[in-house]
């Protein structure tokens, strides 16, 4: 086992703000053409009256974080918990910030657990969760 230097209670975060070809790219690269994230016409009946983002493509951005920032390049993503808190629109800037919160000894690997949530420009928590993953071994 190789140790990992990263204190508990570390932070990092990304921001992006969700354009319409994000979700277009999004449904073009998953599949995922649900209306609600692409027809505005079918959207106005649901009830949030327009077309909110995939909330995978929301969640995705914790991916982001974790590969880039914290651990960073050459961390393995094992597990992810997610929750849907609040729809994110197109123009919404959201923030996705992950907080490690316990190393596990696994033996041969350690595993770093972190909580993990998105929040959009007024401050509110649109994803919420905990990632598993396998730091990069440096």
């Amino acid at each position: 086992m190789i140790s990992m230097s990263i204190a508990i209670g570390t932070k990092a975060s990304i921001s992006k703000t969700i354009a319409e070809c994000d979700i277009y790219s999004f449904a073009g690269i998953t599949g995922d053409f649900n209306p609600a994230h692409i027809d505005e016409e079918y959207a106005k009946t649901t009830p949030f009256q327009t077309r909110v983002a995939h909330g995978m493509l929301t969640g995705g951005l914790i991916s982001a974080v974790l590969g880039m920032k914290l651990p960073g390049p050459g961390a393995i993503y094992v597990g992810q918990q997610l929750r849907f808190k609040k729809p994110v629109m197109i123009g919404d800037t959201v923030t996705a910030e992950v907080e490690a919160i316990e190393l596990v000894d696994k033996g041969k690997y350690q595993l770093l657990v972190l909580r993990t949530n998105c929040f959009n420009q007024r401050g509110e928590i649109v994803v919420e969760g905990m990632a598993e993953v396998i730091p990069p071994q440096n």
